[in-house]
């Protein structure tokens, strides 16, 4: 079947939504338009098309107002992994396939992972910190103990690099199914074993989508559960920490450190207590760069409008059910 594309926002409107650390729209858009072109498609105007490319972040409405308008569109891309605000909408909830970027950007995400991990156990933040000789005591990730909150491909990833290592790996995921593609997991457990699972960690990663079920999963509760010694480390979404117990947990030394590419609020204010805290490392939310998102999304694109061709299932279909 033919695959007529439009990508929005349209030239004319897109300087409005640029994004800083994002990918530059301009260009997006154009590696988009040969991505739809080098799997077979047609980049047309938003009334010609079947499919649409949406790059405007955070826009559930102005998405609805397209669908409404032109009823012809049943499939909709997005460039992100997390897609939250589109479901929490319920602009999804429409016989339309979406899609989304998950699994696209898991190369690089897993490793900032694994280097947030490195950086929390061997007292980077401290040492970076410190405009003096400030010898300290480190301590290795060989042989320890590391649960994983998600079971996708940043979790496959991560449990991938961490081979060397020789870690005691489990998984919490909705499904309690092995990681597909992935060894070394010791075992795959739901959600209702976290509080089991905890006491018995010594690195607790988070790399989950972002629900109704997942926000503030990780508490004092939560928390408290954990050995003094444990870590925490979240690349997934700022909001699945409550951000007040992280702080009296770090003060109380319930943990021993955190490593966050994500916060709650995003960005955290400037004067926030986790900024001054020495044994917090945060990056900004940058763990990918553009130029990989841009390749890696574009890779998708295309596949997906060859699939979409051939009538093969596409890669990346969101469950509004699930969120993601």
């Amino acid at each position: 079947m033919e695959a007529r594309i439009a990508i929005a926002p349209s030239p004319e409107a897109g300087a409005a939504y640029d994004r800083p650390n994002s990918p530059d729209l301009d260009r997006l858009r154009l590696k988009v338009e040969e991505a739809v072109s080098g799997g077979g498609g047609v980049n047309v105007p938003l009334a010609e098309a079947d499919g649409l490319v949406w790059l405007i972040p955070g826009e559930p409405e102005l998405l609805r107002s397209a669908l409404d308008a032109h009823p012809r569109i049943g499939w909709v891309q997005f460039p992100w992994a997390g897609v939250e605000r589109f479901t929490a909408s319920g602009v999804l909830d429409r016989p339309v396939v979406f899609s989304c970027a998950k699994g696209s950007f898991a190369g690089q995400v897993g490793e900032h992972a694994l280097m947030l991990m490195l950086a929390c156990l061997r007292n980077l933040a401290r040492q970076a910190r410190t405009p003096r000789w400030c010898p300290a005591d480190p301590r290795s990730l060989h042989g320890r103990r590391v649960t994983i909150l998600g079971g996708g491909g940043i979790a496959g990833e991560l449990i991938r690099l961490l081979r060397p290592f020789e870690c005691r790996i489990r998984v919490i995921r909705r499904r309690a199914e092995h990681v597909e593609g992935v060894e070394g997991v010791e075992e795959t457990l739901p959600p209702e074993a976290l509080p089991t699972v905890l006491p018995e960690t010594d690195i607790l990663v988070l790399a989950l989508a972002l629900t109704p079920e997942t926000t503030h999963v990780i508490g004092a509760t939560e928390l408290a559960l954990l050995p003094a010694h444990a870590v925490v480390v979240n690349v997934a979404r700022g909001a699945h920490i409550q951000t007040d117990a992280l702080v009296e947990a770090l003060r109380a030394g319930t943990i021993s450190a955190a490593g966050l590419d994500v916060t709650d609020p995003e960005p955290l204010p400037e004067g926030h207590p986790l900024w001054a805290d020495p044994r917090v490392l945060i990056t900004s939310h940058c763990a990918d760069s553009a130029e990989y998102v841009t390749r890696m999304f574009c890779e998708r694109v295309e596949r997906n409008v060859r699939n979409l061709r051939a009538g093969l299932p596409l890669e990346g279909v969101i469950d509004p059910a699930a969120g993601y």
